[in-house]
């Protein structure tokens, strides 16, 4: 199995078409985003992972989300946050997780959601947090 695309979105919803087909409607999609308030604080950013297993595989895995500052390995401990989650797909199609993290934010900057599913590659999706806005 092996992970299509991990984004930070507003919102996800899945529709029916014809065929019968599916439509993943991501909106509001970011990689960076305004602190809603001065440090410290806790952000709880929404991760949707999309998830394709091969026709050949069992469709049984596990997705583990590691969040993690830059250049912190994320086998490291203690993360900022961290997510597992079991699944099943059936052989030849997709599927999806939705992680929400609560993460504690001490400091501006990026922040990285390790992604990947039983033992593989590590895929990092970058988040920047932004200082709030001045009115």
């Amino acid at each position: 199995m092996h992970i299509v695309a991990a984004l930070f979105v507003e919102n996800f919803a899945m529709r029916q078409v014809e065929g019968p087909s599916t439509r993943i409607d991501l909106t509001g999609v970011f990689f960076s985003q305004v602190a809603p308030q001065p440090v410290p604080f806790t952000l709880s950013p929404h991760l949707v992972v999309l998830i394709h297993c091969p026709p050949t595989e069992s469709g049984d895995g596990v997705l583990q989300v590691v969040f993690q500052r830059p250049g912190i390995d994320p086998e490291a401990t203690p993360p900022l946050a961290q997510n597992v989650s079991p699944f099943r797909v059936e052989p030849g199609k997709f599927t999806y997780r939705l992680v929400r993290a609560e993460l504690p934010i001490e400091e501006y900057g990026q922040v990285l959601a390790h992604c990947r599913i039983g033992l593989g590659s590590w895929v990092p999706v970058p988040l920047t947090v932004l200082p709030p806005v001045s009115a």
